[in-house]
């Protein structure tokens, strides 16, 4: 029994264990590999540009670079100062001729009564000949149609003549409905239309017609506003009806694709002083003449400090005047040569053989990391 069962027991014993070298009936599991699938993609082994930026090279590049960008700088300086722009503020001088050294509180009840004269006038000296067409700007300062809900109120699909959902109204709170009935063109934006208007006269050439048509961008015009809406409920056309008034009023039977002064608006600024394009004035300014602006000053910038301009304005192959561009090129090309010429002389006075391994810390003699590498 004794040596029959630890025979058994030995056979039993070895049919049930695992063999570590492979042996018996269970198999251990490999391991997957994470090696990733080799290609010359993975392995960075494909044919590939690896320019060698020798001092020759580098002082070519940056002289190269000079010698494009100053030509640059120098042109769009002078397309910049060819452009004629006379600019005149007037929201002092308007509020001066009826209240002078008038306070906040009396400049924003000044505006806000509509029952009070707002004309005024403003004087433009031409000093350097204007050719047509003359731009009209009107710019304001302090103004922040970047602001984060004054730019959101708005209901764009409401513009283009859609269907309006209740969550589209809601964008235009606090501009959205009166009296239950939605307001169209809903939102802040609308509502704050600006509304002062000028009339030019030349001292040479009498009244000056301004052509109001083509101031708005055409993919305004033909895509973002409907040629079939009209204005409703718009609360600025109701004077009397005790609601606050934002700006402008609107045509009620002239559909939103007409009116330019609205789609021009409707156009946000990026920044918090900017110009927007009033019309047109289609015949030449000579210099030395005067052009009287007569203003009708009822847009309020009291309330919150802001600055109102009327600008005449010509342009160039390149646009308006900005002198920015031209600066910023001349700026780059100068510190390229610059750069280009202190390479130069470094090199010229310390020349530094191409690919000199006796120029590395270890190679050098009596360097620390030298001696311990011979060590």
């Amino acid at each position: 029994m004794g040596a029959g069962g630890r025979a058994e027991m030995s056979i039993n014993g070895a049919s049930t264990s695992e063999n570590p070298l492979g042996g018996g009936d269970s198999i251990i599991p490999k391991k997957e590999s994470r090696k990733p699938k080799y290609t010359k993609f993975t392995q960075q082994e494909l044919p590939a540009c690896k320019p060698l930026l020798t001092p020759a090279w580098v002082i070519g590049t940056f002289m190269l670079v000079g010698v494009i960008f100053i030509p640059i700088g120098l042109v769009t300086l002078l397309a910049s100062h060819s452009v004629v722009e006379i600019i005149s503020q007037y929201e002092t001088a308007c509020l001066d001729q009826y209240i002078p050294g008038a306070s906040k509180a009396q400049k924003v009840n000044y505006i806000q009564d509509i029952n009070t004269a707002k004309s005024c006038n403003v004087t433009m000296n031409i000093t350097k000949k204007m050719k047509q067409p003359v731009y009209i700007y009107y710019e304001l300062d302090n103004f922040f149609q970047n602001h984060r809900r004054y730019v959101k109120s708005r209901s764009d699909e409401q513009l283009r003549g859609g269907k309006v959902s209740s969550s589209d109204l809601d964008l235009c709170a606090p501009e959205a409905q009166v009296n239950n009935l939605p307001i169209v063109p809903c939102g802040l934006i609308a509502w704050s239309l600006f509304n002062d208007t000028y009339t030019f006269v030349s001292r040479s050439n009498g009244p000056l017609t301004v052509n109001k048509k083509g101031i708005a961008w055409n993919s305004d015009v033909k895509y973002k506003f409907s040629s079939t809406l009209l204005p409703s409920n718009f609360p600025n056309n109701n004077v009397s009806g005790g609601s606050t008034i934002g700006g402008g009023s609107l045509d009620p039977s002239s559909p939103l694709a007409l009116d330019e002064d609205l789609i021009v608006w409707m156009r946000t600024a990026a920044l918090p002083s900017f110009r927007k394009l009033w019309g047109k004035i289609e015949i030449d300014l000579e210099a030395g003449d005067t052009i009287t602006v007569d203003i009708t000053n009822l847009y309020n910038t009291y309330s919150f400090g802001g600055k109102k301009k009327v600008v005449l304005s010509t342009t160039s192959w390149l646009g308006g005047k900005n002198d920015f561009l031209g600066f910023a090129y001349l700026t780059v090309g100068c510190l390229c040569m610059l750069l280009a010429l202190l390479f130069f002389i470094v090199h010229w006075r310390n020349p530094r053989p191409l690919g000199d391994t006796s120029y590395l810390s270890w190679n050098k003699k009596g360097s620390a990391s030298g001696e311990n590498v011979l060590q």
